[in-house]
């Protein structure tokens, strides 16, 4: 079963000042919690966490670990808007996943059991991946551009037959990491 648990605390102002909101697990409308949804910066106290731009775990997706983040630039936003949370799924410390060229897993397939900054550096001829299998027990983030960089996307254990089934837009995914989790 997989670990569903942190605490992330939302604040109004940059480095910490404001009002602010308490997280212990889904969120999917900080409005609906009597907060705004301008957040300038964070702290996650615990666990790994999926932040969205919008209520509903909708748009797009900023991955928060353990740490400060003073100002919204440090978690690659690019404003303060921000709507909803979920930790992110831990499973244990065994990643896997299977990149796919061709939706419903076809064409050319790349196994990573660590982290990639240039895909194309190991190989994938292209700057697209259309299908993905994720094994073990970890999350990964995919990154539209090299060297973590661009819109990113969490995904957990499971299978995604095409890229709307992580949420893009468009198959662009040029590096991968998987996430840590830090208690």
């Amino acid at each position: 079963m997989a670990q569903r648990s942190g605490k992330i605390t939302l604040y109004e102002g940059k480095h910490f000042t404001g009002r602010k909101l308490e997280v212990f697990g889904d969120c999917d409308n900080f409005q609906d919690q009597g907060f705004m949804n301008r957040v300038n910066s964070i702290r996650v106290e615990s666990g790994a966490w999926v932040c969205f731009d919008h209520p509903d775990f909708r748009g797009q997706q900023f991955i928060l670990e353990h740490g400060d983040y003073p100002e919204f630039f440090r978690w690659n936003g690019h404003n303060d808007h921000m709507g909803s949370c979920r930790p992110v799924g831990m499973h244990g410390e065994h990643f896997r996943i299977d990149i796919f060229e061709g939706c419903n897993f076809t064409g050319q397939c790349l196994e990573f059991v660590e982290d990639c900054p240039f895909l194309q550096s190991r190989g994938w001829a292209k700057s697209c991946v259309n299908a993905i299998k994720v094994y073990g027990d970890g999350a990964w983030v995919l990154y539209e551009e090299p060297n973590y960089r661009g819109r990113m996307y969490v995904l957990e254990r499971g299978d995604y037959r095409c890229f709307s089934d992580w949420g893009a837009h468009s198959a662009r995914v040029q590096s991968l990491r998987r996430v840590l989790n830090f208690f």
